[in-house]
């Protein structure tokens, strides 16, 4: 029994390959990993851009970012204001008037609007600002209208050219440009003015009498044109006419006559009204002491130097003129 078991043992042992001691035990081989790969992309996520269509302030801003969209309405927001009087123009930028754009909830709003829509961003005005230019602007451009004046001119009335007023209106005008600030409008806008017109002009005048006191005339003309002519006569060489301009301060119908305080009047006495009043009918004092035109019922001194200083007319003459003059009237009297 002993025998047969040593027997499979040594049997055992012939079979077994040879074991070498310079050699390691044979191991199970290490798993082994695939080789690494680039990681795939991630996509970004899609921009935000404004749909189509959407207008800030006027400004088309579809397909743009939010910062492009605030930078291209900015851009516009910033242009000056052009404001107009027939051919002049001036400019002023919003910063000059005082406005200044908010645009980050527009530009969030706009984001969120449907194609095509406009958004109003909001636009603060300081009025102070727009009022101290409409008032420097007033003060540029607005000027009083003249009248037409008169002076003699080769012993003919001759009348200068009116000239018509501008008035700036300032609340019209302030309240223009505050509506384009708003609207991102940069015009041009027309200034809002008034025409002021002359009071007196070369139509409307009025009459203006011319005395040539040398030659004995009277001439008549309504404004500068000529109307009508009359004899008259002038004053003696010691009580000679005064030359001169000046104008008819009083109109009297059928006057008394009263004694002057000259030498020549002493001891007279005061003539009512009638066929032998020294004036005639008609009385049209002149702004100089004691002189004036007026009817006398001494038809033949008519033509010579025969007064006391006074211009006399016929009486039908005097009459005709006293209807067609007022007070105010102008009157030249000329050494010619």
């Amino acid at each position: 029994m002993h025998r047969s078991i040593l027997l499979v043992v040594l049997a055992a042992a012939l079979a077994a390959p040879p074991a070498f001691a310079d050699e390691p035990a044979p191991t199970e081989p290490a798993p082994t990993e695939p080789a690494p790969t680039e990681p795939a992309p991630i996509e970004p996520a899609a921009a935000l851009l404004i749909p189509d269509g959407v207008t800030i302030a006027g400004v088309s801003v579809g397909g743009l970012s939010p910062d492009q969209a605030a930078a291209v309405v900015q851009g516009s927001f910033d242009q000056p204001v052009i404001l107009t009087l027939g051919k002049k123009r001036w400019r002023a930028t919003p910063a000059d008037l005082g406005a200044e754009l908010r645009l980050g909830g527009a530009v969030e709003r706009a984001l969120a609007a449907a194609p095509g829509e406009a958004v109003n961003p909001v636009v603060h005005v300081r009025g102070r600002y727009v009022r101290a230019y409409v008032a420097y602007l007033d003060l540029l451009l607005s000027h009083r209208p003249r009248d037409a004046t008169l002076r003699l001119k080769k012993f003919r009335p001759f009348l200068t050219k009116p000239r018509e007023g501008v008035k700036v209106l300032r609340e019209a005008t302030t309240l223009a440009i505050v509506r384009a600030l708003r609207s991102n409008e940069r015009g041009p806008i027309p200034l809002a003015v008034e025409t002021v017109q002359p009071k007196v002009t070369l139509a409307n005048f009025g009459p203006v009498i011319v005395i040539r006191r040398e030659s004995k005339k009277l001439y008549y003309y309504q404004g500068m044109r000529y109307k009508k002519r009359f004899g008259v006569a002038t004053g003696q060489s010691s009580y000679p006419t005064p030359l001169g301009r000046f104008t008819i301060v009083v109109k009297q119908l059928n006057p008394w006559w009263y004694p002057p305080n000259s030498a020549w009047a002493k001891g007279r006495s005061p003539v009512p009204p009638g066929p032998g009043n020294p004036l005639g009918t008609r009385w049209m004092g002149l702004s100089v002491p004691l002189v004036g035109i007026h009817g006398t019922p001494d038809a033949a001194s008519i033509g010579y130097s025969a007064s006391h200083g006074c211009i006399r007319m016929r009486i039908p003459d005097a009459e005709w003129l006293f209807n067609h003059v007022a007070l105010g009237t102008t009157v030249f009297i000329v050494n010619a």
